[in-house]
């Protein structure tokens, strides 16, 4: 009985082994079943499966942290169907082959069937390929180990699973009861919300980034620019005072240093850096390239894809001239470079220590025909990174020249390619400064002298760069550390934020949860994303660091290298913990300074930053603008930026309706409306009943077609509660707001009612009942 994860690679497996008989939900025949799974068929179970109790969203019931963990099935009914079929294929066989992606999900994928239907006790073998063609199936079924070698991966798949369910339950319930005001939902993760965190960090560097103006000291002698080797001046007398002093002195040259260097071709793709590559030459997404990549494997026409191993196996090294060779049929004049009789197959690039789960991804000997725009480029990107690691390293002449006018100290460099080698296959990008520029210089000898024009210029420095997809993973894989050295960044890969297979998944979720936007080729926070974001108290929470190191961890757990049971304790501990510190810190915290990013506290006349006594001069007033600005408000204009409803405010004698603001500076200031129907806001949603626009009024939501006789109305207040924004546009958008708490009826009792919008009108759905009324 053979298993795999999807139907394509059940198909594949079946013409592999000569297995022609068709059945419902499965192949037959030479002695094999071969059934297959849609993903994940069983999962863990919700929280009031475990516990009735744990259904409803309480304070008092966090910690849920069930022990034992337990599994159910997924709800739907193809996956109903096919696991009836699993079940009793398996529950019938003799022996079990897991045939699943040889990778952590997809070993969790079968366990988690394998203990559903009560089959752990079974003979089980594990296919391990990195291929699909019909070669490296058939050579892999030589080759099938016990499943039992397999239980450190298993070990770690089920450590991942549970940890990530035991921080992101608790952590959203925690964080969406005490601040999800208007049904706010706070979707927080063990892995996204750090990876969130480093996105609005930049961002926040970006806005409150303050250029400042600063001069170098340049000189040119011979038609070359040379520059002073102390570095710039923050002060321009100090540079024009060292500018007249070596003005009348001639410039002599003192050194002249030429040495050879060798830039060796980049290591073959792992997914990550394939992602990174496609994302800045084409502008793919993550996942757009992912799924690329993948539908080239099931094509048989790349390897294995979900790698992050950027090198071979010694046993590789005779594939690769056959392999070469059947390329040079699409890439020719690349492969005619090569001298296939001589290739260099050095430990750099063919490592058994480097290689994981996965080898680096390369092509099969199956070469493709009409292939989409997205796949042809990423299958032309594996193939021509592949020709280029055989090719000989990129050799460039580097020349320093050191001289000096009146004791002054200058530099110049340049660089002349001898030999493109490898560099040759691709377009170089420009350089992205002077100083790094490419160029000849004149022949110049130690101790030559002669005339020279020095200036001063003068410069702005410049903020951080947003993330763009590739950056961001970049940092993704190595735990938020920048580094630029290959052997380095290698060397991190272990203490990642998620694995090259969950990396994309991990910012589509960001996107789609409206934590983070797309701007064309960049990332950027969404204003939720950063309000969340400032309402962590526990630092833990958003840390790339210590995510790194869990993940290290789980990969030490793969090796048979640590304790399941220990990491497991450590996140109940984490979970705990950050209970503990959000309760403890909640009543005193307003959010974050828009100065320096320290904590604000409250005065006897504002709100200021906690480091007053350092220097920082950030104080939001308790009234501002006529308006007594209390806590809730503080909150909101700290963390979101701006003040929920809108205020009666004072300004030069005159009164009107107007949100509080607060911008990057810490300055605050106000939303004025133009009239009591018309805002000076962005529209909520398109108009349900005419498809105008729903803008927010001084009263309520309604249609800018008023004029027009549309009646589309949500008023602010129902049944004694306040209707934000938030809640008019999740009603606007999805027809309903969900169970909403707070509402008081005409005799002050409370009640909780689900707000739906039925042509129009808001209904109150009352939980528990069939029927609604309409407000």
């Amino acid at each position: 009985m053979i298993l795999t994860e999807k139907p394509s690679v059940a198909r594949d497996i079946a013409q592999a082994l000569a297995v022609r008989s068709r059945k419902d939900g499965y192949f037959e025949g030479n002695g094999y079943q071969i059934t297959w799974a849609f993903g994940h068929l069983v999962g863990l179970k919700e929280p009031d499966d475990y516990n009735q109790a744990w259904k409803r969203w309480s304070l008092q019931t966090l910690p849920i942290i069930p022990e034992p963990f337990a599994l159910k099935a997924r709800g739907d009914d193809s996956a109903i169907k096919q696991l009836a079929v699993i079940t009793r294929l398996f529950q019938g066989s003799d022996e079990i082959i897991c045939a699943t992606d040889a990778g952590r999900e997809g070993e969790l994928i079968f366990r988690y069937i394998l203990t559903w239907t009560d089959c752990v006790h079974k003979p089980a073998r594990r296919l391990w390929i990195s291929s699909l063609t019909d070669e490296a199936i058939r050579q892999g079924f030589q080759q099938l180990q016990d499943c039992r070698v397999y239980e450190g991966l298993y070990r770690a798949a089920k450590c991942r699973s549970e940890a990530d369910w035991i921080v992101g339950m608790n952590a959203t319930r925690l964080y969406t009861l005490k601040f999800g005001q208007g049904g706010t939902l706070w979707t927080l993760g063990r892995v996204q919300t750090p990876v969130l965190a480093l996105v609005v960090q930049r961002d926040r560097e970006i806005v409150h980034f303050i250029p400042k103006d600063f001069w170098e000291l340049i000189t040119v002698y011979r038609e070359t620019r040379f520059q002073y080797t102390g570095g710039r001046f923050e002060r321009s007398d100090d540079a024009e005072a060292l500018l007249n002093r070596i003005k009348t002195d001639d410039f002599r040259i003192t050194g002249v240093k030429g040495k050879q260097e060798q830039i060796w071709p980049p290591l073959l793709y792992d997914l990550t850096d394939l992602q990174k590559d496609m994302s800045l030459r084409y502008g793919f997404t993550a996942e757009k390239t992912l799924n690329a990549a993948q539908a080239l494997y099931e094509k048989k026409l790349i390897t294995y894809p979900r790698t992050d191993s950027r090198c071979l196996g010694s046993d590789m090294k005779p594939l690769m001239k056959p392999l070469l060779e059947r390329l040079a049929r699409r890439f020719a004049e690349a492969v005619a470079g090569l001298d296939l009789e001589r290739l260099v197959m050095g430990d750099r690039l063919f490592n058994d220590d480097k290689v994981s789960d996965h080898h680096a991804i390369i092509p099969t000997m199956t070469l493709p025909g009409l292939l989409a725009d997205e796949e042809a480029k990423v299958f032309d990107a594996v193939a021509q990174r592949l020709i280029a690691a055989f090719y000989p390293p990129c050799l460039k002449e580097v020349t320093s020249v050191h001289g000096q006018a009146g004791g002054t100290e200058f530099k110049t460099t340049g660089t002349v390619v001898i030999d493109p080698g490898w560099q040759a296959l691709f377009k170089i990008p420009e350089p992205a400064s002077e100083d790094k520029e490419q160029k000849h210089l004149p022949r110049f000898v130690p101790g030559e002298s002669g005339p020279h024009q020095p200036a001063v210029t003068q410069g702005k420095t410049t903020p951080p760069k947003p993330f763009t997809e590739a950056s961001l993973l970049g940092m993704m894989e190595s735990a938020g550390k920048t580094c630029d050295d290959e052997e380095l960044r290698e060397a991190l890969k272990e203490k990642g934020l998620g694995t090259p297979a969950t990396r994309a998944a991990i910012i589509e979720t960001l996107i789609r949860r409206n934590y983070l936007q797309r701007q064309k080729k960049t990332l950027l926070s969404t204003e939720a994303g950063r309000h969340l974001i400032s309402l962590i108290a526990d630092e833990r929470l958003k840390s790339a660091a210590m995510t790194g190191e869990w993940e290290s961890k789980l990969k030490k757990i793969e090796r048979n290298a640590y304790d399941p049971d220990q990491f497991m304790a450590e996140i109940v501990a984490f979970t705990r913990k950050m209970l503990e510190t959000q309760h403890r810190i909640d009543d005193s915290r307003f959010g974050d300074c828009p100065l320096c990013g320290h904590a604000v506290i409250e005065g006897r006349q504002g709100y200021g930053c906690s480091r007053w006594k350092e220097g920082c001069r950030f104080v939001l007033w308790k009234q501002v603008f006529g308006v007594e600005v209390n806590h809730e408000m503080a909150r909101q204009l700290l963390q979101n930026f701006q003040t929920d409803s809108a205020y009666s405010v004072h300004v030069d004698d005159e009164i009107f309706q107007a949100r509080l603001t607060l911008n990057p500076q810490g300055q605050a200031g106000y939303l004025r409306y133009q009239s009591q129907s018309s805002p000076v806001t962005a529209a909520l949603a398109d108009c349900p009943l005419c498809g105008g626009k729903i803008v927010e009024t001084a009263k309520g939501y309604s249609c800018s077609e008023w004029r027009s006789g549309c009646k589309m109305v949500i008023w602010k207040t129902l049944a004694h509660k306040e209707i934000t924004p938030a809640m008019a546009k999740k009603l606007l958008t999805h027809g309903e707001t969900g169970v909403l708490t707070g509402f008081k009826s005409g005799q002050g009792k409370d009640f909780s009612v689900n707000l739906k919008l039925v042509n129009g009108q808001v209904r109150m759905e009352f939980a528990g009942r069939s029927g609604s009324r309409t407000k």
